[in-house]
C-alpha cells in the first residue's frame, strides 16, 4: 500500500515561516501530481499548490508569492515552504498524490491522502 506522511507543521508567529514536507511510500512506479491542501474549521478543504513530475506548478491565488511547492520525484517527496504566514493560514495541511501508478499486476493508479498536519499562525 502507499502512504503518505507529512511532517513540518506548528505553532508560527504571523510573519514567519514553516516548511512542510510529504513523503510517500511504497511500491511506486512514479507520481504524477503531488499537492498540498488545506482545511480551517468549519470550511471546505481547498487547494493551496499543486506540482506535476515535470515541475510544473499551481497555486491558489491566497497563496501566490507567499509559498512554494517543490518535489524530489526520486524521493517521492513534495516540500511546502510557507513564508510571510497570516493568521488566516491556519489551517490542517494535507498532502495529496494523483496517479500514483503502482503495481497491480501490471500496474494501476491510486490517488493517496495523508493524514494531515497542523499549522497554527498566532497574530
Amino acid at each position: 500500500q502507499v502512504q503518505l506522511v507529512e511532517s513540518g507543521g506548528g505553532l508560527v508567529q504571523a510573519g514567519g515561516s514553516l516548511r512542510l514536507s510529504c513523503a510517500a511510500s511504497g511500491i511506486i512506479f512514479s507520481i504524477n501530481i503531488m499537492g498540498w491542501y488545506r482545511q480551517a474549521p468549519g470550511k471546505q478543504r481547498e487547494l493551496v499548490a499543486t506540482i506535476t513530475s515535470g515541475g510544473s506548478t499551481n497555486y491558489a491565488d491566497s497563496v501566490k508569492g507567499r509559498f512554494t511547492i517543490s518535489r524530489d520525484n526520486a524521493k517521492n517527496t513534495t516540500y511546502l515552504q510557507m513564508n510571510s504566514l497570516k493568521p488566516e493560514d491556519t489551517a490542517v495541511y494535507y498532502c495529496n498524490a494523483d496517479r500514483v501508478r503502482v503495481p497491480s499486476p501490471g500496474y494501476r493508479y491510486l490517488e493517496v491522502w495523508g493524514q494531515g498536519t497542523l499549522v497554527t499562525v498566532s497574530s
